[in-house]
């Protein structure tokens, strides 16, 4: 089991970032980040279970950046590419975020085709919630979605949406409904709330590791917040895939 220190700044080492300029990334609310806070140590330990085979035997330990990065690369959630990929490309996404929109519509496709489907990139998925109720509630029926196995699918129809409207309970069965997703299981899953910890705990990681808003990323744990174009992301790709010591058998199988 692994312990937390008594702050963030006692478990975190110090992330890099990349900013874009004002106005060209959706910024988290206070409010709501503070409420999440409050359980983070209980949703952290949760997650991070996923890197406990790596401090088997240890009685205690603080969890550090490199802890919580190997978690949101390896953990379980949606994901595109080669596990044996030399570049991880982890995103932190709202749905309501007009520039995520333009990464997953415009640039998400180029680096598909270039890099995810060559091996060179995998990409992970995760949920950073910073425009309310509508986009929490959307995050949650995408991972309902993901259940089902149609995750991007719902992903593509939720970035086909421009409002906070279209993301009520009713309409986000109603998009399930048009993917032929199992209605009962789907409503079941909403209804529950089954994923609201797992969309609370990407959020509360995204923020820990540096990211002040939406898209935010993490490539090879290089933080870098904002929408930049396909071109910004190919020089840094390339410089990865020709730095990059990491080896197949370092990747989660």
């Amino acid at each position: 089991m692994m312990h937390f220190g008594d702050s963030w700044s006692s478990c975190l080492e110090a992330a890099s970032t990349v900013e874009l300029p004002e106005g060209q990334l959706c910024r988290m609310t206070g409010g709501r980040l503070a409420r999440i806070l409050q359980s983070a140590a209980g949703l952290l330990g949760a997650f991070c279970v996923v890197v406990g085979a790596a401090v088997a035997g240890e009685s205690s330990r603080t969890i550090s950046r490199a802890d919580l990065v190997a978690a949101l690369e390896r953990g379980p959630g949606p994901a595109r590419g080669s596990v044996d990929a030399p570049v991880v490309m982890v995103e932190f996404s709202d749905f309501l975020c007009g520039y995520c929109r333009i990464f997953a519509q415009e640039t998400l496709p180029k680096i598909e085709e270039r890099y995810i489907r060559e091996g060179k990139v995998r990409f992970v998925y995760r949920h950073m919630t910073v425009r309310g109720d509508a986009s929490f509630l959307a995050a949650q029926a995408a991972s309902c979605a993901e259940d089902q196995g149609k995750f991007w699918e719902f992903h593509d129809v939720l970035f086909g949406k421009t409002s906070p409207v279209v993301f009520t309970s009713a309409r986000l069965r109603q998009y399930a409904a048009g993917l032929r997703l199992d209605a009962k299981s789907f409503s079941a899953c909403l209804d529950s709330g089954k994923h609201a910890e797992r969309v609370e705990t990407e959020t509360v990681l995204g923020h820990a590791l540096g990211a002040t808003g939406t898209p935010a990323f993490l490539l090879n744990g290089q933080l870098v917040i904002g929408a930049y174009p396909f071109e910004a992301f190919q020089r840094g790709f390339d410089m990865l895939l020709g730095t990059s010591s990491r080896k197949p058998d370092d990747r989660a199988k």
